[in-house]
């Protein structure tokens, strides 16, 4: 399938998707929305994949909405459509694991879908943001939901108030960051973590996804809960049967799809 603005490739198991918008700095159009946004639902469909990484360039990851579609929108219109949701949620409804790779400028939008993803790997030169407020608005695509959860409330009121960017390394200490790669090795880093977690039974990673989530939807007693019982139902899966088969032989486990 052709694109426009983004950059699609299978390397083995692990699906790469790159915005391409160099001369907007990635800024998330509805025509890159809709095609990452099929993107996505190709590769949840594809069985070889296992994983996928989400990445921009070296100078920006996505550096926020295409402003210049948005200005003019009224408030029945922007209502009417449901501005910012068709398209931007399937990155959080992705059903298998994602991984974004952020080098450069993750602001507004651009962050809102680095942290849609499972978790973040960013080089040295990543800088993220919500900076809505400096232009009248404020975050619209659950900028201040999910970074509060991730950062707390006060890192995440202060950078949603005053638009002020983060550095990766400030990034990594409060949460928000996985881990710091350097800028010439991220994106082989990242497809490598993600072939390492398209390794793993195709099952045991989409459950893991599906109960780490469940810990920001509810309380601690019922999140324990909803472990157990998927944790119980992982013993109904053939990948269980030959992990523990594998480990008690002393050999590497052979996992399905199933």
């Amino acid at each position: 399938m052709s694109y426009e603005t983004i950059l699609v490739e299978t390397r083995k198991n692990v699906g790469l998707i790159t915005f391409n918008r160099p001369e907007a700095l990635n800024a998330l159009s509805t025509t890159l929305i809709t095609e990452l946004a099929e993107a996505l639902r190709v590769m949840e469909k594809t069985d070889e994949i296992g994983a996928i990484v989400l990445t921009g360039s070296e100078k920006a990851f996505a550096a926020g909405a295409d402003i210049k579609e948005m200005q003019s929108k009224s408030w029945p219109d922007s209502f009417v459509e449901d501005f910012i949701t068709d398209g931007w949620e399937q990155v959080a409804a992705c059903r298998k694991p994602i991984i974004a790779a952020v080098s450069g400028f993750a602001l507004g939008g651009g962050c809102e879908i680095a942290m849609m993803c499972d978790f973040i790997l960013a080089s040295e030169t990543a800088q993220f943001g919500q900076p809505e407020i400096k232009i009248g608005v404020w975050p619209g695509a659950g900028g201040s939901q999910r970074l509060t959860r991730l950062v707390g409330k006060s890192k995440s009121m202060e950078m949603c108030l005053t638009g002020r960017m983060m550095d990766a390394d400030e990034a990594e200490r409060s949460g928000l960051v996985s881990r710091i790669i350097p800028v010439a090795d991220l994106v082989e880093d990242a497809v490598a973590t993600a072939q390492k977690i398209a390794s793993m039974s195709r099952p045991a990673t989409m459950m893991v996804k599906d109960v780490v989530d469940r810990a920001y939807e509810t309380t601690l007693a019922e999140g324990v809960r909803y472990e157990r019982r998927m944790f119980q139902a992982s013993f109904g899966t053939p990948d269980q049967r030959e992990g523990m088969a594998a480990f008690v032989e002393k050999r590497k486990p052979k996992f399905g799809s199933d």
